[in-house]
């Protein structure tokens, strides 16, 4: 009798285990759904990488992108390409039970294939912070470690709200914000970062724009004429970046010296570091406000 009874609770367990997986709806509509929480996940961009580690599921990712660097014990996981190159062959090798994938930086083609080859992908495009916060419970429930990932969504939450009470009501500043690289390349209205913008008081210059990461020319900025330009790149473009706004004495963010540089990991990065890359943002527009 003992032992019936062992395996009856033994199979309830595992069925609550299966029904905590349930279904879980991806940021394109898409419906995950797994009879047990995944062992062997791949992950097909940096920040998602990062989002599953801090899920507690970072030991179950089997392979992961070119730079997925962080936290620093992503850096020994294989690679199967770059986000915008994968090796659909190396992936299916690695028989995942679950694949994570980043609409705006994997080709959709590619998707498309994962789940002709009958791989789950749950693919993420974060527009607000509390995107971030859902994606973090969802990967928890994938992978069956909703605990970790509720104490971390939680985390996040109070920070974004504190963060945003701390800047509330403060007088607007008009921000260019640039992505460095050789073109001007901006964001506009829907993208996260002008919703950081906004926490912080900021105004994005580009807000209208139709298009979620447009090109513009030096022309449009200057006619825009920003009270403070902020950019987050890479070191090498930075000296290229800030003497090519420097020579434009005429505008309002040079004359009062409102040229201000973030982290691009922090900023660029759908995580929840993306919140010190905000602190950042709010520091700079706060300077400039003064």
């Amino acid at each position: 009798m003992r032992t019936l009874i062992a395996l009856l609770l033994f199979s309830f367990s595992l069925s609550l285990q299966a029904r905590a997986v349930g279904r879980v709806a991806d940021d394109l509509g898409g419906t995950i759904t797994l009879d047990a929480p995944a062992r062997r996940i791949v992950s097909l961009a940096p920040n998602l990488t990062e989002l599953l580690f801090s899920a507690g599921a970072g030991s179950r990712i089997v392979g992961t992108v070119e730079y997925s660097d962080y936290p620093p014990s992503a850096r020994s996981i294989p690679r199967i390409g770059r986000s915008g190159s994968i090796d659909l062959e190396r992936i299916a090798s690695l028989k995942p039970d679950l694949v994570v994938a980043w609409a705006s930086g994997n080709p959709p083609k590619a998707i498309a294939r994962l789940r002709q080859f009958g791989f789950p992908v749950y693919v993420v495009q974060p527009r607000h912070l509390k995107d971030i916060v859902r994606t973090l419970e969802h990967l928890g429930e994938l992978a069956g470690t909703e605990k970790i990932a509720q104490a971390e969504a939680e985390r996040f939450s109070r920070r974004f709200h504190a963060l945003a009470a701390r800047f509330a009501g403060r007088a607007p500043v008009r921000v260019f914000y640039q992505i460095l690289d050789p073109q001007l390349i901006t964001v506009n209205g829907q993208h996260l970062i002008s919703e950081i913008l906004r926490i912080c008081g900021g105004v994005n210059v580009f807000n209208t724009l139709p298009v979620l990461a447009p090109v513009v020319n030096e022309e449009a900025v200057l006619k825009a004429d920003p009270d403070a330009i902020i950019a987050a790149g890479v070191d090498a473009d930075w000296n290229i970046w800030h003497a090519r706004w420097r020579a434009r004495t005429t505008m309002t963010a040079v004359r009062h010296n409102a040229l201000y540089r973030i982290s691009a990991d922090l900023i660029h990065r759908d995580t929840l570091r993306v919140l010190d890359g905000a602190a950042q943002v709010c520091d700079a527009i706060e300077d400039a406000r003064r």
